[in-house]
């Protein structure tokens, strides 16, 4: 799990920085992400969901390992974010088989390290 252990740290380093610097562009960043994400029509755990199929079809890492532990935060089960995969998996097609790979990964230091 080395490599899920070393974007969590890197995240937290660059979130630190940009707290630090008093990045506008960031603070603004962080505040649409409460909105976009808070209870609404759509409660948070739905949301989260979305953002991991969302984030299998565009291959991004480090937004598949973010939002499957917020979605399990939430209280997403397994079976939840699997699905969530799937969807993702299909309206990326075969690329999003590949992306796929890490979100199972991560999936497991999820569920299984508990």
């Amino acid at each position: 799990m080395g490599k899920l252990e070393d974007m969590t740290r890197s995240r937290k380093q660059a979130h630190a920085k940009l707290l630090a610097a008093k990045s506008r562009v960031y603070q603004a960043f962080l505040e649409m992400e409460r909105a976009a994400f808070a209870d609404g029509a759509l409660p948070r755990q739905q949301k989260e969901l979305i953002a991991v199929g969302i984030s299998v079809t565009t291959d991004c890492e480090s937004c598949m390992q973010w939002h499957i532990e917020q979605a399990a935060a939430a209280g997403a089960s397994e079976r939840e974010v699997l699905e969530a995969v799937e969807v993702g998996i299909e309206m990326a097609g075969g690329p999003g088989t590949v992306s796929a790979r890490f979100a199972l990964e991560v999936m497991d230091s999820v569920f299984r390290s508990s």
